[in-house]
């Protein structure tokens, strides 16, 4: 498990926002949420104290350092009777009750291999997709999902209806690429799925979107198309 502790303060309180606008549309439908990938706590610990969500929310984490800072955060803000973090893989543990939701800010870097990261935890497979596909799989009849432009955005919104999901509500900021993002290792990916038409950003920026998605009998693909199209907005001037 690494050491390290994922550090980008425009991201985390985005995740903030998104999560602030996920519980007030379901504050009283739902009464327990699964977190995967919790990292240090920042975002939810600050969503939970604007919030009057009243149910549990299990986090978690694999990551060691982010586990004990997140459970400290916990413990100083007194909240662990509406936020607990795990230190465990999600994929093993997590058993989805019943009127339960899932967030997730997923890992979504794109690269050949985790080993050439500065943090494994944050591999998101060759194409940035592939955690997120894995999460949309399980059956969670309502999700938060963060999906980056320079990730395959749009095979990744296609696969989500596949799965029976229908984009409900989303909120879309452009962001610089930061240290983890510009690792040449990521950054030659990223281009190779520019160069495929699966990753769109400028020369400094992408967009992170944080989309709640709902599983419905019948696809309403407006909105996801709609998201589609702003996902593929950003232009590298040439």
């Amino acid at each position: 498990m690494s050491s390290a502790v994922f550090v980008c303060p425009e991201e985390s309180a985005f995740y903030t926002q998104c999560l602030q606008l996920f519980f007030s549309i379901y504050c009283d439908a739902i009464s327990e949420v699964h977190e995967f990938g919790s990292g240090d706590g920042v975002p939810m610990v600050n969503a939970i104290r604007q919030s009057s969500f009243k149910g549990m929310i299990h986090g978690y984490e694999v990551n060691d350092a982010s586990w004990s800072q997140a459970n400290l955060l916990i413990q100083r803000c007194q909240i662990e009777k509406r936020y607990c973090v795990h230190l465990a893989s999600f994929f093993d543990i997590c058993v989805q009750p019943s009127n339960c939701a899932l967030v997730t800010n997923p890992p979504y870097l794109p690269a050949l291999t985790d080993t050439v990261l500065y943090m494994k935890e944050l591999y998101g497979g060759e194409d940035g997709a592939m955690i997120s596909r894995k999460l949309l799989s399980l059956g969670y009849r309502t999700v938060l999902l963060m999906v980056s432009s320079f990730s395959n955005p749009v095979e990744l919104l296609r696969f989500a209806a596949e799965q029976g999901y229908a984009v409900s509500d989303f909120l879309v900021t452009p962001l610089p690429f930061g240290l983890y993002s510009s690792q040449p290792e990521v950054k030659t990916q990223i281009f190779e799925l520019y160069r495929k038409h699966r990753a769109f950003f400028s020369e400094h920026y992408y967009l992170l979107a944080g989309v709640i998605f709902r599983k419905t009998e019948r696809v309403d693909m407006e909105l996801t198309v709609n998201l589609m199209n702003i996902m593929q907005s950003l232009r590298r001037s040439s």
